[in-house]
C-alpha cells in the first residue's frame, strides 16, 4: 500500500473554550478517495479549513509527502499542491467557462505594453480538459451560468486538476444536485482518482459516498469514530454512526421503542 500523500495526526482546533476538532486523525493516499462522514455540526468545515490552510491547528502534526508541512495560507496549501472546490464554488455566473477556469491564473503573449490575456491558448485549453471530465461545452465562450450545477461542480475540479492538484478536496459536492448531475459528478470524481490524484470527498450522504469511496472516515462532535475500507462496512453501518447509533438506541429503549 503507497504511502499517504498527506497525513494529519491528531489533530485539535479550538476557539476559546470551543473544540471543533479533538484529535482528528486522517490521510489520503494517490488514487484513492478518502469519505469523510459527518452530519451537520460534526466539525467538518473546521477539519476542512485547516487541511486546506485556512486554520493552524491548536495541536497535531501534518505531514506532506512524508515532510513535516505548517500551511500559513490557503495560498500555500494550493502551491503544495491540496485544492478545494467549495460547496459555493466561487465562480461568476455572467462570465464565460475560460474566464472562470483560468481567472488569475489566465495565460499570456506578448510583453511589456503589449503583453495581454492569449484568448485562444485558453479556449483551447478548456475545451480539452473539460472533454477529459466528461463535458463537452457549446463552445469556451460559455457562460458559467448557463451550466447545470454538476457542470459547474466539473469546471471547478477541472481547473484544480489542471493546475497541478494532488489532492483534492470536495466539500459536500453533491448536495444541491439532483440524480443525474449527481451521477455526472460521481463519475468526475472517478476520472480524477485514476490520474493519481487523491480525493478527500466530504459529505453527509452516504449513498453518495459508497458510490466512489476507497475509505470511510466517520466525524462525530470533532472525533473520528473509526474508519473502514470499503467491503469492511456497509451504508447501514455508516449511517448507524453518523446518527449515534449508540445514544439513539438507549433513547428508544427509554421511551419504550417508539422511535
Amino acid at each position: 500500500m503507497s504511502a499517504p500523500i498527506i497525513h494529519m495526526e491528531n489533530i485539535k482546533k479550538h476557539y476559546g473554550n470551543v473544540i471543533a476538532l479533538n484529535g482528528v486523525t486522517f490521510d489520503v493516499r494517490a488514487g484513492e478517495c478518502h469519505c469523510l462522514l459527518g452530519d451537520n455540526g460534526a466539525g467538518k468545515s473546521t477539519f476542512i479549513k485547516t487541511m486546506s490552510g485556512v486554520h493552524k491547528p491548536t495541536e497535531g502534526s501534518i505531514n506532506f509527502e512524508g515532510k513535516p508541512l505548517s500551511f500559513n495560507s490557503p495560498r500555500d496549501a494550493m502551491e503544495a499542491g491540496i485544492a478545494t472546490v467549495f460547496q459555493d464554488l466561487a465562480m461568476i455566473p455572467l462570465m464565460s467557462v475560460t474566464r472562470n477556469f483560468f481567472m488569475g491564473r489566465e495565460p499570456t503573449k506578448g510583453r511589456g505594453i503589449f503583453k495581454r490575456f492569449d484568448i485562444d491558448t485558453a479556449n483551447e485549453i478548456t475545451m480539452t480538459e473539460m472533454h477529459k471530465m466528461g463535458i463537452n461545452l457549446r463552445g469556451p465562450d460559455q457562460a458559467v451560468g448557463t451550466l447545470s450545477g454538476g457542470e459547474r461542480q466539473t469546471v471547478a475540479i477541472a481547473r484544480a486538476v489542471y493546475f497541478g492538484a494532488k489532492v483534492l478536496i470536495l466539500d459536500e459536492p453533491t448536495s444541491a444536485l439532483g440524480v443525474r448531475q449527481t451521477a455526472n459528478v460521481l463519475a468526475t470524481i472517478n476520472r480524477v482518482r485514476a490520474l493519481g490524484i487523491g480525493v478527500v470527498f466530504i459529505s453527509h450522504n452516504v449513498r453518495h459516498a459508497m458510490a466512489v469511496g476507497d475509505r470511510f472516515t466517520v466525524l462525530n462532535r470533532g472525533q473520528t469514530l473509526g474508519t473502514a475500507t470499503r467491503g469492511e462496512i456497509n451504508a447501514a453501518q455508516l449511517q448507524d454512526m453518523m446518527a449515534g447509533g449508540q445514544e439513539m438506541a438507549e433513547l428508544e429503549g427509554s421511551l419504550g421503542g417508539t422511535i
